[in-house]
């Protein structure tokens, strides 16, 4: 658990506002599906209070499920690839409750991009270290 910011428990750092909903930084990259066309829309950092790093949970204890866990094993996911920012602190925390969850989860670099070289680095390591698969491109997932 990180250290939290004041007498609130779900938040550890201040984070400049980012990723607002009706703004460019909350748009899909062009080239991706709408919104509408994928199974699953998980949203979440909705609380101001709240500051969740995975897509897996609500808040910084891992109590308050977004479903997608649930979702994914629902449909019988077994394989989830993960992509998106920062490598270092959102993608890296849904790739450790993915994994201790249960699934294999599969890290496209080509698709995330980190906030700090080192952090990112270490971040690297973490996921290796929770069993997950780091591949450079999508090329790559025919040699897993």
């Amino acid at each position: 658990m990180m250290p939290v910011v004041g007498d609130y428990p779900n938040l550890d750092v201040k984070w400049p506002a980012h990723c607002i909903v009706g703004t460019k930084g909350n748009q899909l990259i062009p080239g991706l599906p709408n919104e509408g066309d994928y199974d699953l829309l998980v949203e979440k950092g909705t609380d101001p209070l709240k500051h969740p790093y995975g897509a897996c949970f609500h808040d910084l204890a891992e109590r308050e499920s977004t479903g997608a866990i649930e979702w994914l094993h629902a449909k019988q996911i077994n394989v989830v690839i993960v992509g998106g920012l920062a490598t270092d602190y959102c993608v890296k925390t849904t790739v450790l409750q993915l994994c201790k969850a249960g699934f294999e989860v599969i890290v496209n670099l080509a698709a995330c991009r980190g906030v700090e070289s080192e952090s990112t680095r270490l971040a690297y390591d973490k996921i290796r270290d929770a069993g997950a698969h780091l591949i450079i491109d999508s090329r790559e997932l025919e040699l897993l």
